[in-house]
């Protein structure tokens, strides 16, 4: 079995580390009881723990299956996820455990400067990494520069969280218009099994706004406004979909709804906060408790699979 462990299991962490971060932000916002953070950060980390030590064992035990991950055209774009997850983690630990959120986060900034060195310098150089192996998965590597400054003001580095942030910001408009040609045009489709990724659009937008917010304090200007129009209207084309993605088989990219959800939820209500408006706050109320049975219901989802066998199998 653990020769079969899914580097992909980490995107629960994301969205359940998210999904506490969205609550909150609710806390503090609407003052709402802080318990669905608490519970949602310490069940995050229970899953990192678990999923950890068993790609850990199969590092030990099999470590050709960790460097078929490592290269293969598709899953190494889910490599860092592992990063990612430790710099949500780091966030959701500021004010509860800084000296452990700060050395996660030191762990999770410059490893995850380094995986995408890695995924990028891969990009670059191999011939088998072609248009019909791009997908919005790509954005993983990106959008977790933008994640890195969400803790810097309290337990990071301010100039490490710039730099990330600009890395972040610049590859992802760059990527940008690729990946959105490479899912709009259908000479060659995304296969179906990957079809959930394109809710990591949702991602980019929402984090670079908060990220944002967290480097300058602002949130309701121009930068954070756009920003977080767009992840809006990404949200309400991935809603256009929802017929065609429920006719799609079980697999584990289903949990590329998590982390993105959530993050648009958490942009959304911190608008609320920053305008005080009651549109952002019908939106945040809104977002909020779909990204709350997206999340707990994929993450549901794939536990129940974990627990009958079916996800750890060859692809």
């Amino acid at each position: 079995m653990l020769r079969h462990i899914p580097v992909p299991l980490f995107a629960s962490v994301m969205g359940l580390g998210g999904l506490a971060l969205a609550w909150r932000r609710a806390a503090v916002v609407w003052e709402l009881p802080t318990w669905p953070f608490h519970v949602l950060l310490g069940v995050a980390g229970v899953v990192f723990v678990l999923v950890a030590a068993a790609y850990l064992g199969k590092l030990v035990r099999h470590p050709d299956a960790v460097r078929a991950d490592l290269t293969h055209p598709i899953r190494m774009a889910f490599v860092p996820t592992i990063t990612i997850s430790l710099l949500i983690l780091a966030t959701g630990l500021t004010d509860l455990a800084p000296d452990l959120a700060r050395v996660l986060w030191w762990i999770g900034a410059v490893g995850h400067l380094v995986a995408t060195l890695y995924v990028i310098s891969a990009w670059f150089g191999r011939r088998d990494i072609t248009r019909d192996t791009m997908t919005p998965a790509w954005l993983i590597p990106i959008v977790g520069n933008v994640v890195t400054p969400l803790a810097a003001p309290a337990v990071g580095n301010l100039e490490l969280a710039w730099f990330s942030f600009g890395v972040g910001v610049i590859f992802w408009l760059g990527l940008w218009p690729m990946l959105l040609n490479r899912v709009l045009v259908h000479d060659n489709p995304l296969p179906a099994k990957l079809t959930p990724t394109i809710a990591i659009f949702l991602a980019p937008p929402s984090v670079v706004a908060l990220s944002w917010q967290s480097l300058t304090g602002s949130l309701a200007d121009p930068v954070g406004i756009v920003l977080h129009a767009t992840a809006v209207f990404f949200a309400l084309l991935l809603l256009t979909q929802v017929p065609r993605l429920m006719r799609l088989p079980f697999s584990l990219p289903i949990l590329a709804y998590t982390f993105p959800v959530a993050t648009v939820a958490t942009v959304t209500v911190a608008m609320a906060g920053a305008t005080g408006s009651g549109f952002h706050t019908a939106l945040g109320i809104i977002a909020l408790v779909a990204a709350t049975g997206i999340v707990l219901g994929a993450v549901g989802r794939v536990a129940w699979a974990a627990a009958q066998g079916q996800i750890f199998r060859p692809e």
